[in-house]
Order: structure tokens, then C-alpha cells, then sequence
């Protein structure tokens, strides 16, 4: 089935914009659906209020090539005015935007810096921050309310090309650069780096937070797949079986799944408590032999996403598809035409892919379905509980296999 197109945002052209950097490298969600952003091209981010862009695309139906969202957003360019009320903004960050996260506070979750005694930041409830990793290796934290610099934090020597907030609203920042590191930063300490993590060999490309923020995965070049302990800091395992760069990865809602797409034709959906590969999406058929899946073809996998309801992964590829699976089918139930895509997220309540292309933004309903009870009491589980655990419940071996997503 073909998947319905709800709209897009095409960035503005002059003529430089065929030069290199142009490229929308990421795009993302706040957390609370308050904002989309994505990279234009030529060091430009735009920040556009969601439910105001999504209610101009139903108005308009658009797929002009028209922008409504420029023309039509307030805009808010200083702290006049109130904070709450989202207004569109155009941040230039000095330099070419690899990456993109939002991330917001929690006040009781406190700095890790054990000697607190004055910070510039007080971070509260109603905070809402952008961190754009950046060409020259510097990340620069916004305030996405007002578009003003809040930080710019100063360590890595390469590109930074993939940052996320730990969910549970510390301001924990981790950023994955082609310097081979990844490095840890505590915004709540006015940007503190806290930890470097090394075991990369080669560069970088991203990472992804469990839902409850106790492990992060880093994918890299040389079929790297790391997942970390983030309260030591310590590597807790190596998953094996790419046969390429891998560029993309995030985790199931309920943390019970990791998704992997790499550069070998393939995303892999692993158990990341055990380091076992439970399915497997080909996007070239037949599948290619490892020799071959280390090498140049066209059907790189660029970027993976989970879908909000646990059921659905999207995949976007060079072969100029984005494909929609489903966790429990071997081929995909919608696919989208999509030239030069290069990452994909989808909207916070899940009804909405985005996926970046040019410096432009091209939006594609999901499939709706609603989800068994059982899959539903399976999340709930799965999200206070490791495979370990599950695999100890005094139930019938047909249920812990279905707990974890065995079948």
C-alpha cells in the first residue's frame, strides 16, 4: 500500500543552494509536540509550531511546492511577549547543522555535579531547549521559546553528527561525533562536560537513550553497535552482525527493542538486553552476501524510526523509498516515493513521519492500527522489565516467548 502524503515544507532557493550543504541532515520533535525542527541547508534551522503547521496542511491539502507555515506563523525573536505561546523561529548557527534534539527539565531531577552552589541556568518546568551539533564540532544550545544562544559547548574536534537528550529530563546531552567519541554533558551544570565514552574505533554516526535512560546505543563505522551503562559509564556490550557502517539506530517505547539501519541493505531490530537479532527488514532482494553488503550499492539504508505505538518501524533508503514495517511482517505494509532521503522521525502522538531531503521536509500519514491488549499489556511489561526477568516469570513458555517478541 501506498502511504498518504499530508504535506511538506519546502526551504527557500537561491543559487548557491545546489553547492554542498544543503542537505537536511535532521529533523526532530519536541517532546511534548509543541515544535518541529530541521536543518535547511547553510548553517539555517527552522523552528515552526507543530499543531499549527499540521492544521495548515488539512486547510491547504498542500503539495504545491507553497510553504504556508513561512508566511503565516507569528514570529518571536525576543523574550517580549508570552513564553508559552509557540511561535516560528529561523536560528543561524554559524556553521553547517549535522544534528539536531530537543530536550526539556524536570526540576526534581537534579545536576550530577555533586557541589552545587550557582549555576547561570535555572532550568524549570516550562523549558524547552534545542541543541544543534554543528560541522566544526561545536554544539550550541537554544531556548527554543525566544531563539537565543543559551550555551556553546567547546570539545570535540570533528563534526558532531548525532546529539540526544536523556529522556527523563535530567539535561543529560550526549553527542556522537566522527572524533571517534562520544561525549556527556550535564546542561543542568551550565553545560559541564561530564564523561567521554571511547571504544569507537572509527567515526561516530548516532545514538539513542532507552526510554527510562539507563542505557544508550552508539552505531558507527566498522559494523560498530556499543550499548552503554549511563550510571558507570561502562560499556556494556558489543552487538555483532552488520556488515557495514552503521548510521541509525533508536529504541522501542518500551525499551524491550533496539533498531539498527545500516549501510549492508538491512535494519536489524535486536533484544538489546541479550544482543540477539530478532527480525530482520531487507531492502534489496535477494539479500546480499556479506562481501558484497561491505561494499558500494544502492539501497544504503540512511534512517530508522520506531513508531510510538511499539508496532511499526520506518526505514528510509537510497533506492528512494520510505518503507513502513510492521514488527511482526517480513515485508513492508506502506511505502512512500521519497528522493535522497536522509533521516526521518515521527511526530510525538506517532499519526505523522517526517523525513528530510534538501533542506526541505516531506510528511507521510503512518498506518493506523489499533494495538491488541495483549501487545498493549506487553509494552507495560516490558517497560519495567529486562528480558532476564521476564524469561524468570512463572508463566507458560509460550507467553514469555510472546513477552519477548519472539513471536
Amino acid at each position: 500500500a501506498r502511504s498518504r502524503t499530508v504535506g511538506e515544507l519546502l526551504a527557500p532557493t537561491s543559487p548557491f543552494d545546489k553547492k554542498c550543504g544543503r542537505e537536511n541532515w535532521t529533523v526532530a520533535f519536541a517532546p511534548d509536540g509543541s515544535y518541529l525542527a530541521w536543518s535547511q541547508g547553510h548553517r539555517i534551522v527552522k523552528l515552526v509550531p507543530w499543531a499549527q503547521c499540521l492544521s495548515n496542511f488539512l486547510l491547504h491539502s498542500t503539495k504545491n511546492g507553497a510553504n504556508p507555515v513561512s508566511t503565516r506563523l507569528p514570529r518571536q525573536n525576543s523574550e517580549s511577549g508570552p513564553k508559552n505561546k509557540p511561535c516560528e523561529h529561523i536560528i543561524d548557527c554559524g556553521d553547517i547543522v549535522w544534528s539536531l534534539a530537543f530536550g526539556s527539565s524536570v526540576p526534581e531531577k537534579r545536576s550530577r555535579c555533586v557541589n552545587i552552589e550557582w549555576h547561570r541556568f535555572k532550568f524549570g518546568q516550562d523549558q524547552l531547549l534545542l541543541a544543534t551539533g554543528l560541522n566544526n564540532g561545536r554544539i550550541k544550545i537554544w531556548d527554543v521559546y525566544t531563539g537565543k544562544l543559551l550555551l556553546n559547548l567547546m570539545d570535540h574536534t570533528e563534526v558532531v553528527r548525532d546529539l540526544t537528550f536523556a529522556p527523563d529530563g535530567s539535561l543529560i546531552l550526549v553527542s556522537a561525533s566522527r572524533d571517534k567519541t562520544l561525549r556527556v554533558w550535564d546542561l543542568k551544570d551550565d553545560g559541564n562536560m561530564m564523561k567521554v565514552l571511547r571504544g569507537h574505533q572509527n567515526w561516530v554516526y548516532g545514538c539513542a537513550f532507552s526510554p527510562d535512560s539507563s542505557i544508550l546505543c552508539s552505531v558507527g563505522a566498522s559494523k560498530a553497535v556499543f550499548l552503554w551503562d549511563m550510571d558507570k559509564y561502562s560499556m556494556l556490550r558489543k552487538l555483532e552482525g552488520h556488515h557495514n557502517d552503521v548510521v541509525a539506530c533508536e529504541f522501542s517505547p518500551d525499551g524491550a527493542l533496539l533498531a539498527t539501519a545500516s549501510y549492508d541493505t538491512r535494519v536489524y531490530v535486536w533484544d538489546p538486553h541479550v544482543g540477539v537479532i530478532l527480525m530482520e527488514f531487507g531492502h534489496l532482494f535477494p539479500a546480499p552476501t556479506p562481501i558484497f553488503a561491505g561494499g558500494a550499492n544502492d539501497r544504503w539504508v540512511r534512517a530508522v524510526s520506531f513508531s510510538h505505538d511499539g508496532l511499526h518501524v520506518a526505514s528510509l533508503a537510497d533506492d528512494k523509498m520510505v518503507r513502513f514495517w510492521r514488527i511482526d511482517e517480513e515485508y513492508p505494509v506502506q511505502v512512500a516515493p521519497l528522493n535522497n532521503g536522509l533521516c526521518c522521525a515521527f511526530s510525538t502522538d506517532g499519526s505523522v513521519l517526517a523525513a528530510g531531503q534538501d533542506g526541505s521536509v516531506h510528511f507521510w500519514a503512518t498506518p493506523r492500527q489499533v494495538p491488541s491488549l495483549q501487545h498493549l499489556c506487553r509494552m507495560a511489561i516490558r517497560r519495567v522489565m529486562p528480558t532476564s526477568l521476564v524469561r524468570s516469570l512463572p508463566v507458560p513458555s509460550k507467553v514469555v516467548e510472546f513477552l519477548c517478541y519472539q513471536i
